[in-house]
């Protein structure tokens, strides 16, 4: 039986969700590239202004979450394009929404998409597994010669790939077909923005006329 992938819409960011059997590899979400000459065009789609801004957003809501709730939870916060994701485990409900709030309020935050479960906190082994997955799908996408992997994040919690990126619907279907044979991925959420063929083609560094 096929996987079902459940989508919803955070501001531009469309998430989509998959759980797996332990015999059925998942399907994932990348960003995509282009090839030139048969090398990978590997380029982040963010300004370099909005890349420190995510850097900073990031280094600041961890910081409030220490200040408001300290060791009692484990956050983990990664920023793109100035759109927050939290993953991690909070002992209660309360301070899952306290979390959102906090980071919510970090200056130019545009959106926050709270994937926190309220759990005990995961094991170092959990922890260290989840970075071997990390690693097998960021290889994987390097890998695909017709993808760029540096146009998106790649987060692991608990088993569960989070990917976040700007890409265009050919590039999620490629993706997808990627990440499916990725061993040790039990479960997919996708938070990426979906832009136009055209729009990427603008992003892509154009070559340069020869002189006269």
């Amino acid at each position: 039986m096929k996987p079902v992938i459940k989508k919803s819409l955070f501001v531009l960011a469309l998430a989509g969700i998959v759980g797996l059997s332990a015999c059925v590899p998942l399907p994932l979400l990348l960003g995509g590239g282009a090839v030139a000459g048969g090398v990978m065009v590997a380029s982040d789609r963010r300004t370099s202004g909005t890349v420190l801004e995510d850097n900073a957003i990031q280094l600041k809501s961890s910081n409030r979450i220490d200040d408001n709730l300290g060791e009692r939870v484990h956050v983990n916060v990664t920023s793109y394009n100035r759109q927050i994701l939290l993953t991690g485990e909070v002992p209660s409900e309360q301070d899952k929404q306290l979390v959102a709030k906090v980071v919510s309020e970090v200056e130019n935050v545009r959106g926050v998409v709270n994937e926190l479960a309220v759990l005990g906190n995961s094991t170092l082994t959990q922890r260290s597994n989840d970075v071997l997955v990390t690693s097998r799908v960021k290889a994987n996408l390097v890998d695909a010669r017709d993808l760029s992997a540096n146009s998106l994040k790649v987060t692991t919690e608990r088993g569960t790939v989070y990917l976040m990126g700007r890409v265009t619907q050919r590039e999620s279907n490629r993706a997808t077909e990627v990440v499916t044979g990725t061993s040790g991925v039990q479960r997919l959420v996708r938070i990426l923005e979906i832009i136009s063929e055209d729009e990427l083609a603008r992003m892509l560094p154009q070559p340069q006329d020869a002189k006269k």
